[in-house]
């Protein structure tokens, strides 16, 4: 599990701790005094103080308990007093990201800012292009009046110095579709849940980690500690991410308690099957374009933003859904677990009554070195269920729409319609406009795929590898296709 940054390596030490205490029994005895111990008096902090540091602590560790920061009404309330919250629950609300106040409090009020660089000029261009006239020079340099201030960037295109810089905040930068912004009475970024599609792209984006995701850990310890039926259904894109082959890694899932371990690609499966029937209906009737499902970021951008393309977007269930609904027909009493790269997969879970839980990669890979577990020393599992290499491919970008379309190939159907196949290779606010047009029939093909991440699922927010070896990675294990070139 290689850190990335600091922020992602406090965010392993955090669960790791959780996990070693809490299967040891001891976790609601040394729950509160994490933060004292990572922040112990006399040693230097990494903000104004230690105690802010703790406080930080202490809401990261909330949401490891699966607790929103924003839901505390009482800042006397324990951590312990948290865990005992979040053993006794049995259900989850849509709220899957949080913002942690005390964290989102450094980036800049303003996207402008006048450096240095600022002669003073006498033809001040700047103050007269100004729209507000939120612009003025005082003792030779220019200002902005942020009260005024519309953000329109005028005056960095007429500056010849290029005194004047636009400085981004990393999560509005990167979300696609505005769902979060500040809130200036508080200082803070707000997430609206009525725009978000939980893409995940602001958590990874925000250089304070402030954005944190909301954990099932805890009721997945929960289950394997009284030794119930739990079953890890395995993303495709797990091949990469762990520096040994998919056996090992199914081994290594049995060896931390799990009851058993499946495939998603063998659900991926069922979702190209019933994914190519359903396009050569919907062309026989005389629909222009249908468009993947499988990706619930996606799905979650037409519902919010693009409601002109909801008729186009497949009715197919997503390879998770087919997998977990497979596995409850087979056995009821199992609890199955999906695990994967995507925080978007938490919201799909929600709605989907036969997937119980979601753990991510970085999740899963804290598990196993809490539990000491080496890969060498692993017995590995072998994957028994027939799964076809299309269905692994599901894990890269144009993976999807290369199974669909192989499947009707080699169906040997004499009715398939002519197939003018695109992809979007990542959803940012240019892919949201694109969206916008194929809405309107303004863009070429009658069959789209839509990935949330760039190079597909591997490139997911709580993915541990490096997307290019992952890919490679998949492509060798199931002769999917390479990443494509990013759509113009």
């Amino acid at each position: 599990m290689q850190d990335k940054n600091d922020a992602n390596r406090m965010r392993k030490e955090l669960l790791i701790r959780i996990i070693k205490d809490f299967m040891n029994d001891t976790l609601a005895e040394k729950i509160d005094k994490i933060p004292i111990e990572i922040r112990p008096k006399g040693e230097a902090s990494s903000r104004c103080c230690i105690y802010k540091d703790r406080a930080v602590l202490k809401y990261r560790l909330m949401a490891m308990l699966g607790i929103s920061v924003e839901d505390e009404t009482d800042e006397s309330k324990s951590l312990s007093a948290y865990l005992a919250d979040a053993l006794k629950r049995d259900s989850f609300d849509e709220k899957i990201l949080s913002v942690l106040d005390v964290a989102c409090t450094s980036c800049v009020t303003s996207r402008y800012l006048v450096t240095n660089a600022c002669r003073g000029c006498f033809a001040r261009p700047c103050v007269f292009n100004c729209p507000r006239g939120a612009m003025s020079v005082v003792d030779g340099k220019s200002v902005i009046d942020y009260s005024k201030c519309i953000d329109c960037g005028i005056c960095t295109q007429v500056c010849p110095y290029h005194a004047v810089i636009r400085v981004p905040i990393p999560c509005e930068e990167a979300c696609p579709v505005g769902a979060i912004k500040r809130n200036h009475e508080t200082d803070v970024q707000e997430i609206d849940f009525g725009k978000c599609t939980y893409c995940g792209k602001c958590m990874v984006a925000c250089p304070f980690s402030a954005i944190l995701e909301k954990s099932q850990i805890i009721d997945v310890l929960k289950a394997i500690k009284e030794k119930k039926k739990i079953t890890a259904m395995l993303a495709p894109s797990v091949v990469g991410q762990f520096p040994v082959p998919l056996e090992r890694i199914a081994g290594a899932v049995l060896a931390i308690g799990f009851t058993g371990v499946e495939e998603v690609a063998f659900g991926a499966d069922m979702t190209s099957e019933n994914e190519a029937e359903e396009f050569v209906e919907r062309m026989k009737r005389g629909d222009k374009l249908m468009t993947t499902s499988c990706c619930p970021s996606y799905v979650e951008t037409v519902k919010k933003h693009v409601p002109g393309l909801s008729a186009a977007v497949s009715e197919t269930p997503s390879p998770m859904r087919y997998t977990s609904q497979t596995l409850k027909q087979e056995d009821p009493e199992t609890l199955t677990v999906f695990i994967g790269p995507c925080v978007a997969k938490r919201k799909e879970a929600l709605i989907d009554v036969n997937t119980d839980f979601v753990l991510t990669f970085e999740e899963l890979a804290a598990m196993f070195v809490a539990f000491d577990l080496q890969f060498e020393s692993v017995k590995p599992h072998e994957m028994t269920r027939p799964v076809k290499s299309s269905g692994r491919g599901y894990a890269t970008s144009c993976g999807v729409s290369s199974a669909v379309l192989k499947e009707m190939k080699d169906a040997g159907r004499e009715d398939i319609p002519d197939i003018n196949a695109q992809f979007i290779n990542g959803i940012d606010k240019k892919a949201v406009k694109m969206l916008q047009m194929y809405a309107t029939g303004k863009m070429p093909g009658n069959f789209l795929e839509v990935m949330a991440c760039e190079g597909g699922c591997v490139g997911g927010p709580c993915a541990i590898g490096k997307v290019k070896l992952a890919i490679d990675a998949v492509k060798k294990y199931a002769d999917g296709p390479g990443i494509p070139k990013k759509e113009k």
